[in-house]
């Protein structure tokens, strides 16, 4: 791409997610194609900087699964675009996976309102940060997962180090390396996805690897919860017509019926989908399906046993 004399000076800060990004100094100049293809190369580049981060992540998995399973708490803390991202992945677990909505917290610096509107100087207090980890009542028993791009935002390291000093697993997600955030938490991740196509707008691939791994710690961990059999997800709550349809769906691709016995037997297990697929399957009521779902924390495939063992 041509540079010319009227270009932006080249004063690159320390961060990469501050920096300026030498392939798009000319992005105004660009006709609308340009400018997509421009974006879409560098969004590119966003998995493989999340690959380099797999095994943090993995290890963050086990550990809020531990958690989730003991009583614990999953608690997003972030302010601006990262806030929101934990905001949204947390939103989206009840009607994903049935968890009731207190068991995975999404929590910005400006409270609820800053979600649709920007609450900027909040972001810059720890102190902030720090009281509204002691409002949402973080203890030992929960999983803190501060959100921050810089990896620097004073109010996400406030609320990190207030939730590691009541005894919580803290986990940092930001997009550079050596950062502070890394300093106070027991887990760090940081996909590292070099400067933004519009400097400083974190946004934009920051923004993509973080939704990319928050996908996997909230998804991980339900896994390993029993929330899934096979890829199906078979503790969604179906609250409308679309997900009811969806629920029918799941029982057909589990055990193999027809649409109207599958619905017939989704009715007649309460709309319980997981007792559902059991009692087809192992050829028994659905009363019985649910007791061995509790006797088994509630994993599909642990109830069924060797009817459904994991291919080798």
């Amino acid at each position: 791409m041509p540079h010319d004399s009227d270009a932006p000076p080249q004063d690159i800060s320390a961060m990469d997610t501050e920096g300026i990004n030498p392939t798009t100094t000319d992005i105004d100049c660009l006709t609308p194609l340009e400018i997509v293809r421009a974006i879409n190369a560098e969004d590119a580049k966003v998995a493989a900087a999340v690959e380099q981060e797999l095994p943090q992540i993995a290890s963050a998995i086990e550990q809020i699964a531990a958690r989730l399973r003991r009583g614990g708490r999953l608690i997003y803390v972030g302010a601006g675009t990262s806030g929101r991202l934990g905001v949204l992945d947390a939103s989206e677990c009840p009607p994903t996976f049935g968890v009731p909505p207190d068991v995975v917290v999404g929590w910005m610096a400006g409270g609820p309102g800053a979600v649709t509107q920007a609450v900027e100087e909040v972001e810059d207090s720890e102190d902030a940060g720090r009281t509204d980890v002691e409002r949402l009542g973080v203890s030992a028993a929960d999983v803190l997962v501060g959100i921050a791009a810089s990896g620097r935002t004073p109010y996400v390291l406030g609320a990190v180090a207030q939730a590691r000093g009541h005894g919580a697993l803290t986990i940092g997600l930001a997009c550079n390396r050596g950062t502070p955030l890394a300093e106070r938490v027991a887990v760090m991740i940081a996909p590292v996805v070099g400067p933004e196509v519009i400097a400083g707008s974190t946004r934009l691939k920051a923004g993509t690897a973080q939704k990319m791994v928050l996908n996997m710690l909230s998804t991980g961990a339900m896994i390993l919860l029993g929330k899934t059999f096979g890829n199906l997800m078979v503790d969604l709550q179906a609250t409308n017509a679309k997900l009811r349809r969806r629920a029918v769906a799941i029982v057909q691709a589990a055990t193999d019926l027809n649409e109207e016995d599958a619905a017939s037997l989704l009715r007649a297990a309460g709309d319980d989908t997981k007792a559902a697929i059991v009692a087809t399957r192992a050829g028994i009521s659905p009363e019985a399906a649910r007791a061995q779902l509790i006797a088994r924390g509630g994993s599909v495939r642990a109830a069924l046993g060797e009817t459904a063992p994991c291919p080798r």
